[in-house]
C-alpha cells in the first residue's frame, strides 16, 4: 500500500510538480473516445508525455515501458477492453503504477463486469466519483450515467474498504475531494464549479494521477 502524506503543503506540491517536469513521465492512456485529445493536452501542459496506446498486443508491452498507466472505461469497445486487461496485467507484473477510472460503473453491465476484472490486477489508485466508488465496492447501484447521485462523504466507508481490500489509494471527486488509503483521509476543497461544465475534467485527472504516481 502506498504511504499517504498526512498533510499536504503548497511547497510540497510545488516540489512534486518540479520533479514531474524534470522527469517527463510517459503516461499510457487507455481512455474513452470523448476525451482522448483533451487528456493528451492536459498531460502535455502538466509536463508529462501522453501515449494513447490501447489496442491488443501493443497495450501489454507499452504498459511495461511506461512510467504510469491510466485505464478509463468510459467507452469500452471490445478491442479496447482486451487491451485494458492486457495493460493492467502487464503493469502489475512490471511494477508500473496504474490508475483505474471506473466511469459509469454500476449502471451499465459491460463496464461493470470489466471493472471487476481490472480490480484483480491491483490498481495503484482508483479515481472516481462517489456513486462509482460505491458501486465498485458493492455498496451502491451507481449514478445517473456518468454523474454522481451520492456525496463524497457518503462514499468514504466504501472507498476505505476498497483501498484496504486492493491495496490502492482511492480518490473521490466531489465539491470536496476525498483521498484515502483505507486508514488516512485527505480532503481537498480547491475545485471550481466550472469543472462540471467541461467534458473530460475528471478523466484528465485520472491521467494526471498516473503521471504523479510515476514519481515514486
Amino acid at each position: 500500500m502506498l504511504q499517504m502524506i498526512p498533510r499536504l503543503t503548497p511547497d510540497h506540491v510545488g516540489t512534486l510538480l518540479d520533479r514531474l517536469r524534470e522527469a517527463t513521465p510517459l503516461v499510457q492512456c487507455l481512455t474513452n473516445a470523448v476525451v482522448t485529445n483533451f487528456t493528451a493536452n492536459v498531460l502535455l501542459a502538466l509536463g508529462a508525455a501522453p501515449a494513447m496506446t490501447d489496442i491488443p498486443t501493443e497495450a501489454d508491452p507499452f504498459a511495461r515501458m511506461a512510467s504510469g498507466v491510466l485505464i478509463n472505461v468510459g467507452t469500452p469497445h471490445k478491442e479496447q477492453r482486451t487491451g485494458m486487461v492486457e495493460a493492467a496485467r502487464a503493469a502489475g507484473e512490471a511494477g508500473t503504477p496504474w490508475v483505474l477510472d471506473p466511469v459509469a460503473v454500476g449502471v451499465l453491465p459491460v463496464r461493470t463486469a470489466l471493472a471487476s476484472v481490472l480490480l484483480r490486477h491491483a490498481p495503484t489508485a482508483i479515481r472516481a466519483n462517489a456513486s462509482e466508488v460505491m458501486a465498485l465496492a458493492g455498496a451502491g447501484q451507481g449514478g445517473r450515467g456518468v454523474d454522481a447521485v451520492d456525496t463524497a462523504e457518503s462514499a468514504l466507508d466504501a472507498a476505505s474498504a476498497l483501498a484496504r481490500q486492493h491495496g490502492a489509494v482511492v480518490a473521490i471527486s466531489g465539491a470536496t475531494d476525498l483521498i484515502t488509503d483505507g486508514t488516512d483521509t485527505i480532503r481537498l476543497s480547491n475545485g471550481h464549479p466550472y469543472l462540471t461544465q467541461v467534458t473530460g475534467g475528471g478523466c484528465a485527472l485520472g491521467a494526471v494521477t498516473a503521471a504523479f504516481l510515476a514519481l515514486d
